[in-house]
């Protein structure tokens, strides 16, 4: 890592990203409680949620006060210094509702639009990824020290283990479902786990060949797709596009392009 704004940028995010965890871990309530609703009523927001994007926002603003952030649950400012922090304080709102234990913390960090950072914290799997533009993806946990993560080498398509999720909007849940049953007989199987950025970094992990999801925003994605780039694995949207709210597709070389291929003629961006 040669640019010292990266690292700086890196460290903050790392510190951020573990604060906001250990907040979600150790100071969830025993009677969470949803706090609002976003596109539908199983769409949830917990007071957890909007308190941890508080510390995060409240620390960068504390650091940079110059920088601008797009956060998930509105903690959202304009920036001067050219770089944006992408945030989703808690991937993974239904999971944590429910005490399981797939959520996580995401953060990116966009210079002059592009994403140069990205962290991920799983707390409850005790694991930590992150990665620099053009400095490789790595993760911390149960192993010692750090370890740098890459893709598995890809299997043929029927041996595809592949994960994705679903929408909250009824109409598009629906429409996922006729999607994933026409796939499931063309793969390994189909995996669901609830966190995009966690599905992300499995994928650069080697637990996964592939990863698709309609309907995701920024701060879903920001994160766990440079991870899983820097960890060589290939991401984008429709074929030729970049990944969107339309179609987010990551995969191993060799898995991305005949799963983008076939989510295409299977319309898995429209109704």
């Amino acid at each position: 890592m040669t640019d010292p704004l990266h690292k700086d940028l890196l460290d903050l995010a790392q510190e951020a990203a573990r604060r906001a965890g250990a907040l979600l871990r150790d100071g969830r309530p025993a009677d969470l409680a949803v706090a609002a609703t976003k596109s539908s009523p199983i769409d949830v927001v917990t007071e957890m949620d909007i308190a941890a994007e508080k510390l995060i926002t409240g620390l960068i603003a504390e650091r940079r006060p110059d920088d601008g952030i797009l956060g998930e649950e509105g903690g959202t400012t304009d920036g001067t210094s050219g770089v944006r922090w992408v945030i989703d304080p808690l991937d993974g709102t239904v999971n944590y509702l429910y005490g399981l234990p797939t959520w996580s913390v995401s953060i990116a960090a966009e210079q002059d639009g592009e994403t140069v950072v990205g962290v991920v914290a799983a707390p409850m799997r005790g694991e930590t990824f992150h990665a620099v533009l053009g400095g490789g993806a790595w993760a911390s946990g149960a192993w010692d020290g750090e370890r740098r993560l890459a893709c598995r080498p890809a299997p043929p398509l029927d041996q595809a283990l592949v994960s994705t999720g679903f929408n909250y909007v009824a109409e598009v849940r629906a429409h996922q479902a006729e999607v994933a049953q026409r796939l499931i007989p063309l793969l390994r199987d189909i995996r669901r786990g609830g966190s995009a950025a966690v599905d992300l970094c499995d994928l650069a992990a080697g637990r996964l060949d592939g990863y698709y999801e309609r309907g995701l925003h920024a701060w879903d994605l920001a994160a766990g797709d440079l991870i899983a780039r820097e960890a060589g694995a290939l991401t984008g949207g429709r074929p030729g596009e970049r990944p969107s709210g339309d179609l987010a597709v990551a995969g191993t070389p060799g898995v991305f392009e005949p799963l983008q291929r076939l989510l295409e003629d299977f319309g898995a961006w429209h109704d």
